[in-house]
């Protein structure tokens, strides 16, 4: 079964389609009502879809807050804002076809240029 995503307002407009096409079921919080919303809302909406939680917002990689296991996973991008959008799409798509879905599910996954951090 092909992961789902809910993608925060910090990323680009074109990540959820650039998911979509290429298979993944993917949601904007701005097409769902969520633009400006707290960081709560946004994690608990994407636990009520069962989706792994895709984020530019730093605030996600808090254990505290959002401890591993406790969603179905959260991919935080610490890719640089040089970056144009479709190479941070190319980056975020090829960290989460390098894991697979067991390995994302519950994980705090930190995104770097090159590089991926998982904390189980």
């Amino acid at each position: 079964m092909k992961l789902r995503f809910l993608v925060d307002e910090d990323l680009p407009r074109s990540t959820a389609r650039f998911l979509g096409h290429r298979g993944y079921t993917a949601d904007d919080v701005r097409d769902l009502g969520l633009r400006g919303a707290a960081d709560r809302q946004v994690f608990e909406r994407a636990q009520v879809l069962e989706a792994v939680l895709l984020t530019g917002d730093g605030d996600f990689a808090n254990i505290l807050e959002f401890p591993p296991g406790s969603h179905a996973g959260i991919i935080v991008s610490r890719i640089p804002d040089e970056y144009s959008s479709e190479a941070l799409n190319r980056a975020l798509l090829q960290a989460i076809e390098d894991l697979t879905a067991e390995e994302i599910r519950g994980s705090l996954i930190i995104v770097e240029a090159g590089r991926i951090r998982i904390r189980r």
